[in-house]
Parts: C-alpha cells; sequence; structure tokens
C-alpha cells in the first residue's frame, strides 16, 4: 500500500469554520485529488509534508507513519523525505539554476558554490534538459524551465514521495501539454509515488490512476482515470 490517510483537522479564521476530514487508502503510485479552490487540497498536501499538524487521524506512505495522533508520532518535515513542488516553484531568486537543484545537498546555512559540480545535480540538469540554463537566475528562465528546476530540486534528494500543488496552473496552454507530458515520462521512469493536487480534469486524467475527488474539505467520490468526455 503506497498512502494511507485520515486527516481531521478545523480551522477557524474570524466567524468562517473549515472542517477537513478525509480518510483514503491507495495502492496506486499516481493519485490525484480534484476540487475547485478551496476544497481543502492543499491542506491535505501541508499535512503529509508536515507543514500543518492534523487534530487527529494519521498519514501513512509504506510502512512508514509520519504521523499518528493516537500513537502521538508527529515526524518533522525535514524528516518525512517528502518533496513538495509547490505551485510558485518557491526557487531561491539569488541563485543560479545549479545551486536552486542543489540547495537541499547543502548542509547548514551556506549556499551551494555557483560552480562547483555535484554528480547528483549534474545528473537531473542533465535529465531535465537544464544544462544550457546551469548558471542562470530565475528571473532569466521560462515557465516551464522554472518548473523543470523546481521539479529537479525536488527530486535530487531521492525522495520517497512527490507532493504536486497544481504544478501546471500557470503555465500557458502548449507549455502545459508538454510538462504534462515530461511529469508523466519521468514519473513512470522513476517510480516515485506522488500525491498531485488540482482543479484541472485533464490532470487527472493524465496522472489519476486513483482519483480522488474533494469538495468542502469532504471526498465525495473515488473513481478510476477520469474520462474527459464525462467531465467536460
Amino acid at each position: 500500500m503506497q498512502f494511507d490517510l485520515h486527516i481531521q483537522k478545523t480551522l477557524i479564521s474570524g466567524t468562517r469554520r473549515f472542517e477537513l476530514d478525509i480518510q483514503f487508502t491507495s495502492d496506486q503510485q499516481r493519485v490525484v485529488i480534484l476540487g475547485d479552490s478551496g476544497a481543502g487540497k492543499s491542506l491535505t498536501l501541508k499535512a503529509i509534508a508536515g507543514l500543518l499538524t492534523p487534530d487527529r487521524g494519521h498519514i501513512r506512505l509504506g510502512e512508514t507513519t509520519l504521523f499518528d495522533h493516537q500513537q502521538r508520532i508527529h515526524l518533522a518535515p525535514q524528516k518525512r523525505n517528502i518533496a513538495y513542488l509547490f505551485q510558485e516553484y518557491a526557487l531561491f531568486p539569488h541563485l543560479n539554476v545549479r545551486q536552486n537543484i542543489g540547495f537541499g545537498l547543502t548542509q547548514g546555512w551556506r549556499n551551494p558554490d555557483r560552480q562547483r559540480s555535484n554528480e547528483r545535480v549534474d545528473h537531473w540538469l542533465a535529465a531535465l534538459d537544464l544544462q544550457a540554463v546551469a548558471d542562470q537566475l530565475p528571473h532569466e528562465l521560462s515557465g516551464g524551465q522554472k518548473q523543470r528546476t523546481a521539479l529537479a530540486r525536488a527530486l535530487v534528494a531521492e525522495p520517497r514521495a512527490l507532493l504536486l500543488d497544481e504544478p501546471f496552473a500557470a503555465l500557458d496552454p502548449s507549455l502545459r501539454i508538454l510538462m504534462r507530458n515530461e511529469l508523466d515520462t519521468l514519473q513512470r521512469t522513476l517510480q516515485v509515488p506522488m500525491i498531485l493536487i488540482t482543479h484541472d480534469p485533464e490532470d487527472a486524467h493524465v496522472f489519476g490512476d486513483h482519483v480522488v475527488h474533494l469538495r468542502d474539505g469532504k471526498i465525495r467520490q473515488h473513481d478510476a482515470p477520469v474520462v474527459l468526455s464525462q467531465c467536460a
């Protein structure tokens, strides 16, 4: 079993109250959580990554328990070995592509050397076709190059799972198709379990070996890969 999740969290802001209460298991490597803005998708990812502490429940990945309220298990984010690809990519603006990719491999607060070669960084520069822009800063990159840099930084640490937050939402339609295909091929090659959240049925069609429909913090439906003609 790849994923075993039971996440309960109550959030209160002024007079507003939001109840996140989801529970599912999946033996698939590619899980898509599909829902509109405000459904609770990002909260779910943050809980899995350890950036949000559930009030109750458990989070298990394979044989590893990341969180269990009853057993008082709560691994820190850095001990979960899970890669989180943020929607806005969160690249360091003052570091070039090579440094951004290698940042997580550096001990302490020192930035990676701008020119020094690292075998693992070099591997992902080549794998994601970033060698030509290795010395460029994020503001000099295209949208697709930024995403590939963020993805390389996530994968260089050899994570046990990959979490993706609306990874194609900021891309234009043609680039979105290209990046879907690239990520699809890469994931099938690496066999890294992943959870992808999105509001786009096309993402669920491509990546959804297990699709979880989320609305208002609750699961409304599970199904097999989405058929686009039924979602139009």
